[in-house]
C-alpha cells in the first residue's frame, strides 16, 4: 500500500479499514491466540490419550472395537477442517469461522462432561465393575464427541492460519519473526497436551472423570475470552477471489476442452494478466514452472472452451494443489503410525508393570506425556541451534528444506516403530518365560521399556508434524492457504481411518480357526508383535515412496508487484533469527 505505516500485505481490521504495522498483528496479536491453542489441545488430548481406556473400562467395548471408535472418532476431528476451511476461504473468513465453531466445540465438551457425571447419562458401577451402557447411554456420548469432532473442522485449520495473517510478508522484519511461527506455534500446543497427559488422565483414572473433562472445559471458555480481548489488534487478510477453489475445477475442464491445442514452444505466450493487474489486486503472480504440461493448455489463448482462458498464475495454483497431494499421499502411513500413542501402545502399557514405589499406579496413557517432553524439548534446541547450525553448512534460510525436515522426521517414525516391534517381542518372551495367559495378569516388565518409542515419536513429531503444517501453508495458493492446510490436518484424519481399517482387517484375518488374533481382547495371548512388524514393513516402504516424491517436488515461487517495485516470494528467500520471538 502507498500509506505510509500500514501493512504492505492489505491487511485489515476486523471492521474492514487498513491496519498500523506498528499497532497490529506480529507475535503481540499471537500472544492471544496461543493461549487458545494450548487449552483447545489440552481438551483433545484429554478425550484423545484416555478415551481407549473409558470405552473398555466404562463402556464394556472390546478391545478392537474401542480401537476403531477412537480412530473414527479422531479422524473425524482431523478431517472436518476440509469443511471449515473450505467456508472461511468461501464465505465468512478465518475469524468468524472459527467464532461459530469454537461456540459448537464448546457446547460439545459441556455435552461430553455431563455424559460421564450425571448418573443417568452414564453406566451404574458396583464395586468397581459397571453394567453395560445402554444404547440411549452410548448415543448421547458419542453425539457429544462428534459435536466436538464437528467444532474442531472450523477451529483447527483457521487459527493456526489466522495466526501465520499477522506477519506481514512484504515487511523483511516480520517476514523474519514469521519463519519461526510454527515452532512456537506447536510449541504452546505441546505444552497443553503436557497437561492433559500428565495431570488429566490422572484426575480422570484416580478422581473422576467428570472433572478430568471439565477442567479443560472451562479451560477452553477462559481461552476464548482471552482470544477476543485481542480483537482490536489483530489483522484479518481480504478474500481476493470469491470461490478460490473453482479454479481447481475450472483449470483441467478448460485444459480437457483445448487438449488437442498444441502447446506454443515459449511458456510466456500462454495467457497471464499484465503487471500492473496484480498491482491493482494486491494478488501475487505464480511462475510457470515445466511440470503437469497437460493443464498448461488451460493457459493457451484462442483456446475452444468458448471462454477466456485460465492465466498461468490459475493453472500453477492447480498445480501446487496437485504437487501436494503427491506429499499428502506418502503422509499417510506416518500418521498411522502416529494413532498408536492414543491406541495400542495405551492397551500395551495396561499389561506390564506400572508401579512406581509401593502404592502409586502409573497410568498408561501418561506415558504419551514423554512424547509431549520431548517436542517442548526439542523445538527450542530446533529452533536456537540446529537451525543456525544448518544454515552456516546449506545456506538455506530454514537450514534444511522443508522436505528434508520431513524426511528426517519419518526416519525417525521408522527406527521408532522397530523399538516398538523390538519391545513387544521382548514383552511376547516374558509372557512365555512366566507362563501368563490371563487378560489382567501383569506381565514382570516395566511399562518405562516403552519410553524410547513415545520420546522418538515426540523428536520425530518436531521434525514431521511442524513440518507439515509449515510445509503446506507456505505452499498453498495465495487464497487457499485455510484450505492449505487441511491437507495437514485430512492427513492425520484418514491416517486415524486407515489405522482402524488395518486395525480391523488384521484381526478378521488372523483370527481364523486354531490362529490365534494378533490384536485379541488378551494381549497377553495375542501377537502385538507381528502386527508392529508388519507397521514396520510399510513404514520402510513409505519412506521410499516420500524420498521418490520429494525428488519430483518443485517448490513454488511467486511475485507480488508493488507501486514501489517487484518484490519476490520465494519459499526460501528467507533471512531469520534464532528464536523469532520478537515484537
Amino acid at each position: 500500500m502507498e500509506t505510509k505505516g500500514f501493512t504492505q500485505d492489505g491487511t485489515v481490521d476486523l471492521r474492514g479499514r487498513p491496519v498500523l504495522a506498528s499497532r497490529t498483528g506480529k507475535w503481540n496479536a499471537c500472544a492471544f491466540l496461543v493461549g487458545y491453542e494450548a487449552f483447545e489441545r489440552m481438551a483433545f488430548y484429554g478425550i484423545a490419550s484416555n478415551l481407549v481406556n473409558y470405552l473398555t473400562t466404562q463402556l464394556h467395548e472390546d478391545t478392537v472395537s474401542s480401537v476403531r471408535n477412537v480412530n473414527s472418532w479422531s479422524g473425524s476431528v482431523w478431517i472436518t477442517p476440509i469443511l471449515g476451511a473450505y467456508i472461511a476461504d468461501t464465505y465468512l473468513g478465518r475469524f468468524w469461522t472459527f467464532t461459530v465453531s469454537s461456540l459448537i466445540y464448546v457446547m460439545g465438551m459441556i455435552m461430553l462432561t455431563t455424559a460421564v457425571s450425571l448418573k443417568s447419562l452414564k453406566p451404574t458401577c458396583s464395586n468397581g465393575i459397571c453394567n453395560k451402557a445402554s444404547t440411549s447411554q452410548v448415543a448421547f456420548f458419542y453425539i457429544s464427541l462428534y459435536t466436538i469432532a464437528l467444532g474442531a473442522g472450523g477451529t483447527k485449520p483457521n487459527i493456526s492460519t489466522f495466526g501465520a495473517d499477522q506477519f506481514d510478508d512484504f515487511n523483511p522484519h516480520e517476514k523474519e519473526l514469521k519463519v519461526s511461527f510454527f515452532n512456537w506455534w506447536m510449541f504452546s500446543s505441546f505444552l497443553g497436551a503436557l497437561f492433559a497427559t500428565l495431570g488429566l488422565v490422572y484426575i480422570q483414572e484416580n478422581l473422576g472423570w467428570g472433572l478430568g473433562y471439565g477442567v479443560p472445559t472451562v479451560g477452553l471458555l477462559v481461552s476464548l475470552l482471552v482470544f477476543y480481548l485481542g480483537t482490536p489488534i489483530y489483522r484479518h487478510k481480504v478474500r481476493k477471489t470469491k470461490s478460490p477453489a473453482r479454479d481447481l475445477i475450472q483449470v483441467p475442464v478448460t485444459a480437457f476442452k483445448n487438449r488437442k491445442l498444441q502447446l506454443p514452444q515459449n511458456p510466456c505466450q500462454l495467457h497471464e494478466h499484465e503487471p500492473q493487474y496484480y498491482i491493482n489486486s494486491g494478488k501475487r503472480q505464480v511462475h510457470y514452472t515445466p511440470i503437469f504440461r497437460f493443464l498448461d493448455k488451460a493457459a493457451v489463448k484462442d483456446g475452444n472452451s468458448g471462454r477466456p482462458p485460465c492465466t498461468v498464475t490459475q493453472v500453477e495454483g492447480t498445480k501446487l494443489v496437485l504437487r501436494m497431494m503427491l506429499i499428502w499421499l506418502v503422509t499417510l502411513v506416518p500418521s498411522t503410525i502416529w494413532a498408536q500413542i492414543n491406541t495400542l501402545f495405551v492397551k500395551q502399557g495396561t499389561t506390564m508393570d506400572r508401579s512406581l514405589g509401593s502404592s502409586f499406579q502409573i497410568p498408561a496413557a501418561s506415558l504419551g506425556s514423554f512424547v509431549t517432553l520431548s517436542m517442548l524439548i526439542s523445538v527450542p534446541m530446533y529452533d536456537r541451534y540446529f537451525v543456525p547450525f544448518m544454515r552456516r553448512k546449506t545456506g538455506n534460510p530454514r537450514g534444511i528444506s522443508l522436505l528434508q525436515r520431513l524426511g528426517i522426521g519419518f526416519v525417525i517414525q521408522v527406527i521408532a516403530i522397530a523399538i516398538a516391534y523390538a519391545v513387544e517381542v521382548r514383552r511376547m518372551h516374558v509372557i512365555r518365560v512366566h507362563q501368563i495367559t490371563g487378560p489382567k495378569q501383569i506381565v514382570p516388565m516395566n511399562i518405562f521399556w516403552l519410553l524410547p518409542q513415545y520420546v522418538l515419536l515426540g523428536i520425530a513429531d518436531v521434525f514431521n508434524a511442524i513440518g507439515l503444517l509449515e510445509f503446506f501453508y507456505d505452499q498453498s495458493p495465495e487464497d487457499m492457504q485455510s484450505l492449505g492446510t487441511t491437507f495437514f490436518t485430512s492427513g492425520i484424519g484418514i491416517g486415524n481411518f486407515l489405522n482402524s481399517f488395518l486395525v480391523t482387517m488384521v484381526d478378521k484375518l488372523t483370527d481364523r480357526g486354531q490362529h490365534k488374533s494378533w490384536i485379541g481382547d488378551n494381549l497377553n495371548d495375542s501377537h502385538l508383535d507381528y502386527y508392529y512388524g508388519f507397521l514396520l514393513v510399510i513404514s520402510t516402504l513409505n519412506l521410499g515412496a516420500f524420498i521418490w516424491a520429494s525428488s519430483k517436488y518443485v517448490y513454488k515461487r511467486e511475485t507480488k508487484e508493488v507501486n514501489e517495485g517487484c518484490i519476490e516470494m520465494e519459499s526460501k528467500a528467507l533471512e531469520i533469527s534464532p528464536l523469532g520471538l520478537q515484537v
